[in-house]
């Protein structure tokens, strides 16, 4: 876990889904594999030839750009692919629930959490995907506020759909921190609008939240209304 500027009042919590509130790697390779072989198919591209021209336009990108990463979503983007059909993709082809069971010990680390922070979700998945993950781990009623791939139009990292969270939440972004398992996609520019950022390595660094926040306040750095 590595924090990242994190501001004098924490008011809410802003989590990244896919490799931050669970750790599967399986289901994790499976979602961009579904939406790769779906491209192909759309495109008459076998699964190979898809993902290897997947694979070569994000490694020119990151070349071109320091070595940041791009997500899949706006990869398909510069492809041809739209947004709406993107959307369509993942909330036909991607089903949490063959890969993701209820975890008692999330419940308890975002249960902790909620009493003192308020909590939302961003994730370049739908939505729907969305809620049907946190279904799946057993976690969904701590999640009031959930933004996807659908509601503003647009994948992280973009400003667009953290601004969305914070005004969801009824707060401010310097009151907010970003957590996620990517730098460039989860914290960079959540970081410029002014938001901390915590930067995990899957769900056992998720479970040393309320500890790593509860430090942060004991030393005086946090002073939440």
């Amino acid at each position: 876990m590595k924090c990242y500027k994190l501001p004098a009042r924490i008011s809410g919590l802003i989590f990244d889904m896919d490799g931050t509130l669970y750790t599967h790697e399986e289901y994790l390779k499976g979602q961009i594999d579904t939406i790769i072989a779906q491209f192909g198919k759309v495109r008459g591209k076998s699964f190979e030839e898809a993902r290897e021209a997947v694979e070569s336009y994000q490694s020119e990108w990151a070349s071109a750009h320091g070595g940041r990463t791009i997500s899949l979503g706006n990869t398909l983007a510069a492809f041809g692919i739209t947004v709406e059909e993107g959307i369509r993709w993942r909330e036909e082809l991607i089903e949490p629930s063959l890969y993701l069971r209820e975890d008692p010990r999330l419940r308890e680390t975002l249960s902790t959490l909620s009493d003192s922070f308020a909590l939302a979700l961003v994730t370049n998945n739908p939505v729907l995907v969305a809620r049907k993950t946190l279904a799946c781990l057993g976690v969904e009623e701590f999640f009031p506020v959930s933004v996807g791939l659908d509601t503003c139009g647009v994948s992280k990292p973009h400003e667009a759909p953290f601004i969305k969270a914070a005004e969801l939440l009824g707060l401010p972004p310097k009151a907010c921190v970003s957590i996620g398992d990517r730098y460039d996609i989860d914290l960079a520019l959540p970081l410029e609008l002014g938001m901390g950022g915590i930067l995990v390595d899957g769900v056992e660094d998720v479970h040393g939240l309320p500890e790593q926040l509860a430090a942060t306040i004991s030393l005086g750095l946090n002073k939440n209304p």
